[in-house]
């Protein structure tokens, strides 16, 4: 691979490939980890005293729809193993305007959600070094994260498997003690014994009313953030034909393990009106059983979880660099990967604007509000990453029937379920809008999409980019002759 060394581009049989070294247990758990963040732990409980226990509805649906997104990606991803990404067939089956604002949104995405945690972080590590200012740790996570990163793809596979194994520990003792602590019919502060009645005896499942259960998606969606990054390990992955199908399909296993069964143990300990929106319900429910290292304990899982997620997006944003100048529209230097075959140089890019949270720290007086503000903006453009999925598998059922008809793991529902998740989307946008703070997010985001629209126009008639929509045009034309031919 001499052609890695040098500044050029090679030529399309000799790109650069991505080194497939991550396993089973790798895949599973990166697809775990994408299910578990900040957003279970920490915002569950302002999640709840909106919504009340139909809280656990919100979460169910939300992770019923998403499932099947990634049911749509996984038959796409693997109809063709040359793609590396959701990106890549988006740019094979709408064109390559598709591909550029997949993967340019993708990055975005993760960078400020990776900001996000990176705040996260240092205000937990202040839970033990008060005096610390919070650039410093925050600063020093970007660069063990890019040490991971940097030393294979492996070492990043072993990272995120010891993060998600730690959130799995912690869910799952959560669920043993508040399951005993019913079963005890321990008592709450406010006097009323744990029980699962508890759920219900207090205004029913809807306490809140219609506006609050809305609510509860506003919040809820960014705990499902990631849920997709199993797709960006496509080209990394060993065996995707039997490792991504796998770790796809566990998903409602995990929402209901990690998610549905672990609120229902905590506002069966602790009645919904008792939760407190600003404290960690997790930390509240291990204080309740009188453990005394529980916050040190707690603080710890929850700052390995925002580790976990910032570390997952150093990852993706460099994957998708990488795809980027593979297909030109990002600098050639991007693609050159190290002697461990991973994408150094789009990795340090990435890095520059993970140093965004070191700058916030110093300069900013208002952590809470930017944390707001940076997540909810991440909410809305995972929506478009996800609604160019659902797009794409519309088309491709449309232009590859054979394609189709072929797979070993096709999507339930088909284009019927595609339909009901785009009104799925077109609601969370809407529910984004019924909050002062989440809508000022939503009104920023467009200025993006504009901005990518005008970069678009002035690259698109790149000689490189020409060329690949002039194989985007022969593509369509022999789809749809192969199509004709399929159905006669």
């Amino acid at each position: 691979m001499s052609q890695l060394k040098t500044n050029t581009r090679p030529a399309p049989n000799a790109q650069p490939h991505l080194a497939r070294s991550l396993s089973n247990r790798h895949i599973q758990l990166i697809a775990i980890g994408g299910a578990i963040g900040t957003g279970l732990f920490m915002g569950s409980g302002k999640t709840i005293s909106l919504a009340g226990p139909s809280v656990i509805f919100v979460y169910m649906i939300i992770g019923f729809m998403l499932f099947f997104v990634m049911r749509a990606m996984g038959e796409l991803l693997l109809s063709n193993l040359d793609y590396k990404s959701f990106s890549d067939f988006a740019g094979d089956l709408l064109g390559p305007w598709a591909g550029f604002f997949t993967s340019w949104t993708y990055w975005l995405c993760w960078i400020v959600t990776a900001i996000a945690e990176l705040i996260a972080i240092a205000l937990y590590t202040s839970f033990w070094w008060p005096d610390l200012p919070l650039w410093i740790p925050a600063l020093g996570a970007v660069l063990i994260l890019l040490g991971f990163n940097l030393t294979s793809v492996k070492a990043f596979g072993e990272t995120e498997f010891w993060f998600a194994l730690i959130k799995i520990v912690a869910i799952v003792t959560l669920i043993i003690v508040g399951l005993v602590m019913v079963f005890t019919k321990f008592q709450s502060p406010g006097g009323a014994a744990a029980s699962l009645s508890n759920l219900w005896n207090d205004g029913g499942m809807f306490p809140t009313g219609p506006m609050g259960f809305i609510a509860g998606f506003q919040l809820s969606v960014f705990a499902f953030l990631g849920v997709e990054l199993v797709g960006t390990t496509a080209a990394e992955a060993q065996h995707p034909e039997k490792n991504l199908p796998k770790a796809i399909n566990s998903i409602p296993i995990r929402i209901m393990l990690f998610y549905v069964l672990a609120l229902i143990v905590i506002m069966a300990v602790t009645p919904w009106r008792e939760v407190t929106a600003d404290v960690s319900p997790f930390v509240a429910m291990f204080a309740l059983a009188g453990l005394g290292a529980a916050a040190a304990v707690i603080n710890f899982v929850v700052l390995t979880s925002a580790t976990s997620s910032a570390n997952s997006g150093l990852y993706s944003t460099s994957r998708m660099l990488f795809g980027l100048s593979v297909e030109g529209t990002a600098p050639g230097r991007f693609q050159r990967l190290s002697r461990h075959r991973v994408p150094a140089n789009a990795l340090l890019f990435s890095c520059m604007f993970l140093l965004v949270s070191a700058v916030l720290l110093y300069a900013s007086s208002s952590i809470i509000a930017v944390f707001t503000v940076v997540t909810t903006m991440a909410s809305v453009l995972f929506i478009f990453v996800w609604t160019i999925i659902v797009v794409s598998y519309i088309v491709y059922r449309r232009r590859r029937p054979a394609m189709h008809a072929a797979s070993k793991f096709k999507m339930p529902g088909g284009v019927y379920m595609c339909y009901l998740l785009l009104a799925f989307f077109v609601f969370l946008i809407w529910a984004l809008t019924q909050k002062a703070d989440t809508l000022q997010a939503l009104l920023v985001t467009p200025v993006w999409f504009i901005g990518l629209s005008v970069v678009w126009l002035i690259i698109r008639r790149r000689p490189e980019l020409a060329t690949h929509q002039e194989l985007h045009r022969a593509s369509v034309q022999a789809d749809r002759s192969a199509a004709l031919a399929f159905r006669s």
